[in-house]
């Protein structure tokens, strides 16, 4: 079924009504649909460790998110807001990142992947649904000064030819401005699918951001629940069947068995 007819599901899993679908792509739809998917779809690198193909063309990545309800990690969660996007009328550009990590070192060549995307009124912003823990909302794009969200205070900073986004003080990935396609970014998801340097092979996590601000992840059997004010309260789960149901009631996920990391010590 081509991606246009697969818009009015895609809203549905936002939690937008039948009649509800925007009619122009302004800066206050792109808003609210960004906190919508984060609310809705969760970061999850379960496939991974289900064994289950990762493929980075449009179509499967919407089936993904709307036909089966999963989530999916950076490549899949943009991937598929991008195609919405499109479909609405936003002008969509892919661009490439590589991550901070420890002691300021960058991740690999396409590493992540975020959306710079163009509203009616001619504004470019920063759209990210696909990083985890991030912000909220859209950054303005052209924006240097810091911008206030409930993920934190966020800075967009040049970085040579280059752009670093900054929250908190701390920087999170550096930013290509060249374009990309969907495709240029395989290399990055079968690394961090199979290398066992990457912490999504050796890990499980399923996040999303709450109704109230705050945050809910289940890694592996740890469940915590992260308040807007910053405050945590986790628990470890027993059986199976508990996990299974966290999954289905606080992420709106339907497994026939719980995940096992495949790699856990990081050995090939």
């Amino acid at each position: 079924m081509p991606i246009r007819e697969k818009t009015d599901g895609y809203l549905s899993r936002l939690g937008l009504q039948p009649g509800q679908r925007p009619t122009a792509p302004t800066a206050e739809v792109l808003r609210d649909l960004h906190l919508r998917h984060l609310r809705a779809v969760p970061f999850e690198n379960l496939s991974i460790h289900l064994g289950e193909e990762i493929v980075l063309e449009e179509d499967r990545l919407v089936d993904k998110v709307v036909g089966a309800r999963r989530g999916g990690f950076c490549y899949e969660l943009n991937g598929a807001f991008a195609a919405l996007l499109g479909e609405l009328g936003f002008e969509v550009t892919r661009l490439a990142a590589r991550v901070h990590g420890d002691a300021g070192r960058l991740g690999i060549p396409y590493d992540h992947l975020a959306l710079r995307v163009r509203t009616s009124d001619g504004r470019e912003w920063l759209a990210d649904v696909g990083f985890g823990a991030h912000s909220h909302y859209p950054l303005a794009f052209a924006d240097r000064s810091e911008q206030k969200d409930p993920g934190g205070m966020f800075r967009i900073a040049e970085a040579g030819p280059d752009l670093d986004v900054v929250v908190d003080g701390r920087s999170q990935y550096r930013l290509e401005v060249r374009p990309r396609e969907l495709g240029d970014f395989v290399s990055g998801a079968w690394w961090h699918s199979t290398s066992p340097r990457s912490h999504f092979a050796r890990s499980l996590v399923c996040s999303r951001v709450a109704e109230d601000g705050g945050r809910i992840t289940l890694s592996g059997r740890t469940f915590k629940v992260t308040g807007p004010d910053g405050t945590r309260q986790e628990r470890e789960l027993g059986s199976d069947e508990e996990v299974l149901g966290v999954y289905r009631e606080r992420f709106g996920i339907e497994l026939d068995r719980v995940p096992a990391v495949r790699n856990p010590d990081g050995r090939c």
